[in-house]
């Protein structure tokens, strides 16, 4: 009995057809930490707290520390607040998480790091301190921010620390190689430091 070979004409169009099936399928958004929605309740949190809330700022040598009003925190908050949401469909597959367990700080860190040289978002990072008991607690979060401004290149260090303060480095660089750097700290939960 003599069996035909498949029509070679026929498995090309199939082929295609699979393959456009399984590449036009949108791709999930990632599980990541979602950095920016646990950094909205911090400040919702504090928004309706009765904590007394310190500022300090420094610029060069000098530092100015004063107190400020609840309704003025979610505006010294802002620049986390503005942070691109790297957990959306249109950002995740543009990073890549990697966990490791710090045996130092008893602790988990989430990192964060672009595939892409000249991403917004340089590094994120969010330590967490596993408990079973209570449950686990983050700690800290850490974002590294670029943004290109004309001609200027601005960078922030951004660094919360959780139901405590948050401290945010500002360096901008001008075209003709000038550096200015800014430190501000808000401190509500928390002694403030001596940085």
């Amino acid at each position: 009995m003599y069996i035909y070979p498949m029509n070679k004409w026929l498995t090309v169009p199939l082929a295609l057809t699979l393959f456009s099936c399984k590449s036009g399928k949108e791709e999930e958004p990632k599980d990541f930490f979602p950095v920016l929605s646990y950094l909205k309740s911090q400040v919702a949190h504090v928004d309706t707290s009765l904590y007394r809330i310190v500022r300090i700022t420094t610029v060069g040598d000098r530092n100015d520390t004063a107190y400020i009003r609840r309704e003025d925190f979610r505006k010294e908050a802002a620049d986390f607040l503005a942070i691109p949401d790297i957990t959306g469909k249109k950002l995740s597959r543009d990073y890549k998480e990697t966990e490791i367990y710090d045996e130092s700080l008893g602790s988990v860190i989430l990192s964060y790091m672009p595939t892409e040289e000249d991403a917004e978002i340089r590094r994120q990072e969010v330590v967490i301190e596993p408990n079973q008991a209570e449950g686990d607690k983050v700690k800290s979060i850490f974002i590294d921010r670029q943004v290109e401004k004309g001609n200027t290149m601005v960078r922030k260090n951004m660094l919360w620390l959780v139901d405590q303060r948050f401290r945010i480095v500002t360096i901008t660089q001008n075209e003709d190689g000038t550096e200015k750097v800014e430190k501000l700290q808000v401190v509500w939960n928390d002694t403030p430091s001596a940085e």
